[in-house]
C-alpha cells in the first residue's frame, strides 16, 4: 500500500503497474507505508 506525498490519498496498487498516478490530484510521487514497529537490534 503507498500514499500520495502531496494529498496522503491510498494507493492501492502492484509492483508491476508502470506509470502511478495519484486520482485524486494528479501527483506521481508516492511513499510506502509502514507499520510502527519498534525493532530492537543487539551490538555483536
Amino acid at each position: 500500500m503507498y500514499k500520495c506525498a502531496r494529498c496522503q490519498e491510498p494507493i492501492l496498487t502492484s509492483l508491476n503497474t508502470v506509470g502511478i498516478q495519484c486520482k485524486k490530484c494528479g501527483s506521481k510521487v508516492f511513499y510506502k507505508e509502514r507499520p510502527n514497529v519498534k525493532k530492537i537490534v543487539r551490538a555483536r
